[in-house]
């Protein structure tokens, strides 16, 4: 009986374990599922298409330059493990999700110990925002690499990296079956009620950094409106410390747990509140406005903004080259500023309507409607593996 074709998959963040997950799906439906097995390093979404993980990638969600220098020794640690895995279960090809700092160690990891073994990087360094360099350090890494933005193609190709557009998961996503009135019913909320949705993110850094903010938006909010309802969405790659943060708020807040219930609560949410992230492009989808925050450590901002280039961090703004949706980074997101934008938009429908009009049209540039990117990028896998 022949070897099934040997798929390695990493990633290191819940949504690289997201878009992993849809590739092994992809991969399966293509050339049937008795036919591919999956190895490599990924989340509980890649563990459920059958991808055994060596370690938690829990602790490989880092961010910032500090966090990353202090990271450091348990990164390389990673990066071993990981090439043991491929070295010892010898991959036909290797598919390298998002995690810049993760993955381009590993791709050097893994040339050095296979040679022979085709890489391919899905998802680039965001090299049109900061740090353009890193295209021709990726391109002396990987064979091939597949973007999810049509902007990306040209930085990559320009130094000799075959690059395929296949674009992004996150506007595939289906809403059809979401209902913001079971969720508004299964809570006992009314339908008139106004509903803020926080999005607090999926990293452990993220988490510590941006909840106490958001807590602090939320009481000043809730003490001008008592009747406004509150439902904060909780990433499983961090749940058990967001839920130990959350039940010590002063007020009812309703838990949002699993893919359906989160589709559901961005269908009933009247305004969200979120961290920047590619959660912006679901809730654009489900036809929420939204204020978004981030923050970094200090030393790691100072060093990040000094090289940043682009306008937005939003991909939706980015695509419109307009700030859609308002964005308060560092010491501009505060409560008082954050309770100010949510405000805005729960006392003004014309605005809530005006901004999900916006965000509609942004999605149709970034390219909403395409054919399904994971199959897509299930395509171009193949070919490589063919013209090995």
């Amino acid at each position: 009986m022949s070897r099934p074709l040997t798929v390695m998959l990493v990633a290191a963040e819940a949504s690289g374990d997201n878009l992993g997950a849809g590739l092994a799906r992809a991969l399966k439906a293509k050339v049937g599922a008795d036919k591919v097995r999956f190895v490599g390093v990924g989340g509980p979404r890649m563990a459920e298409q059958g991808v055994e993980s060596p370690f938690d990638i829990t602790d490989l969600s880092i961010l910032g330059w500090i966090e990353g220098v202090r990271a450091y020794g348990r990164v390389k640690r990673r990066v071993a493990e990981t090439v043991e895995l491929a070295v010892r279960e010898k991959p036909d090809v290797a598919v390298l999700i998002d995690s810049w700092g993760f993955t381009i160690r590993v791709a050097k990891g893994l040339r050095a110990a296979l040679p022979d073994l085709k890489i391919v990087k899905y998802v680039g360094p965001q090299v049109w925002a900061s740090r353009p360099g890193r295209a021709r350090t990726l391109a002396g890494a990987v064979d091939h690499l597949m973007t999810l933005h049509g902007f990306d193609p040209p930085w990559f190709e320009k130094e000799g990296l075959p690059t395929t557009f296949v674009g992004n998961p996150s506007l595939a996503i289906d809403f059809s079956q979401a209902d913001g009135a079971r969720f508004r019913q299964e809570n006992a909320l009314s339908p008139e009620q106004p509903l803020l949705l926080i999005l607090p993110g999926s990293r452990p850094a993220e988490i510590m950094r941006m909840t106490p903010v958001f807590e602090q938006t939320a009481r000043r909010l809730k003490a001008a409106r008592p009747d406004l309802a509150m439902a904060v969405v909780v990433a499983d790659t961090i749940a058990d410390d967001l839920k130990g943060r959350v039940a010590g708020w002063p007020f009812r807040c309703i838990l949002v747990e699993g893919d359906a219930a989160k589709k559901d609560a961005m269908k009933a949410a009247t305004v969200a509140l979120a961290t920047s992230g590619t959660v912006s492009t679901e809730l654009a989808l489900a036809g929420v406005p939204m204020v978004i925050a981030y923050r970094l450590g200090g030393l790691s901002f100072a060093l990040t903004s000094r090289l940043m280039t682009a306008r937005h961090i939003t991909l939706f703004n980015i695509a419109a080259d307009k700030r859609i949706a308002p964005e308060y980074l560092q010491n501009a997101a505060t409560p008082e500023a954050l309770a100010q934008a949510v405000a805005e938009r729960l006392d003004r429908p014309e605005l809530r309507a005006e901004q999900i009009a916006e965000q509609t049209a942004a999605l149709d540039l970034m390219g909403r409607g395409q054919p399904d990117p994971s199959a897509a990028a299930a395509d171009v896998v193949l070919s490589v593996v063919q013209a090995r």
